[in-house]
């Protein structure tokens, strides 16, 4: 069990802001931390890791690692941190970035099995794609059997085929280890597949504590299904008015009335919904 009690102020989207939070979070879970940018989700992290000061309490399996002012130093927090960054040794194989952590072959020797990484084992980070250099930097940072898996975004800056082969690294690792994770997420598909738990920040205070479903399908009163998108622009077509909506890796076109458009500004987050919806699902054609 893990026990989270912290202040912190900080200067947010917003401006100045407090981050507030009060969290139990059961040994072996699997929580994603969502939230707009600036919200106050990467200083979490880095408070649990060591790496900031705040006030207040952290008790991890009955021992603390913060109390008042008080905190242990990052090295000696049994933390894992993934970054979106690699963060690994240039001047090591892969091999060493992992032993560099902890002495233990035959772990790294796992970790390597797990993550379809033998191969590799003698090649430099400079000649790995980043999907590889962001699954050395997963197994590094389970060689010291961490209390607590941190990840920031790990995965944002692959494409979207390499993200989904790393979401399903995360989940088979996650299950052959069980430490318990906490992640900084903005992709939803992301948190559906690999969380049990979604904790949404605003303005430093968690706002939404829901299992995955609950927290990321969007619906009210009569919809039936609702997404979040950004407003491109807004283009007149004969006698309609009609919205560019980013959604997601894909453009829509949504056909607007007069109140609409006078309400709506190009650069929002809009939630394009529906009520009268039969959807139809397809194999994607092959390319």
């Amino acid at each position: 069990m893990i026990e989270i009690s912290l202040r912190k102020e900080l200067l947010g989207s917003g401006g100045t802001m407090e981050l507030a939070v009060e969290l139990r979070i059961e040994s072996g879970s699997f929580v994603a931390i969502a939230g707009e940018s600036g919200s106050g989700k990467t200083t979490l992290l880095r408070i649990l890791a060591g790496l900031e000061r705040a006030e207040g309490r952290i008790v991890v399996d009955g021992a603390p690692w913060m109390e008042g002012r008080r905190s242990l130093p990052p090295r000696k927090r049994r933390i894992g941190f993934v970054f979106q960054d690699y963060a690994l040794f240039e001047n090591m194989t892969v091999r060493e970035n992992l032993l560099f952590v902890r002495p233990d072959r035959a772990l790294a020797e796992r970790l390597m099995a797990l993550c379809s990484l033998e191969a590799l084992a003698e090649r430099y980070p400079a000649t790995l794609s980043g999907g590889q250099q962001q699954r050395v930097a997963l197994c590094r940072a389970l060689m010291g059997e961490p209390k607590l898996l941190l990840m920031d975004e790990p995965l944002s800056a692959l494409d979207p085929a390499m993200r989904r082969r790393l979401q399903e690294d995360i989940a088979r690792l996650h299950r052959e280890f069980g430490t318990t994770t906490l992640m900084v997420s903005h992709d939803p598909a992301e948190i559906y597949r690999l969380a049990d738990r979604v904790l949404t920040l605003e303005q430093g205070r968690i706002v939404g504590d829901a299992a995955p479903l609950e927290s990321l399908l969007e619906t009210a009163g009569s919809q039936k299904f609702s997404f979040r998108g950004e407003l491109l622009e807004i283009v007149r077509r004969d006698v309609l008015h009609v919205a560019v909506v980013a959604i997601g890796q894909q453009i829509v076109e949504v056909v607007l009335d007069r109140r609409e458009v006078e309400r709506l500004q190009p650069g929002e987050t809009v939630l394009v919904s529906t009520k009268a919806f039969a959807p139809v699902l397809s194999p994607e054609p092959s390319r």
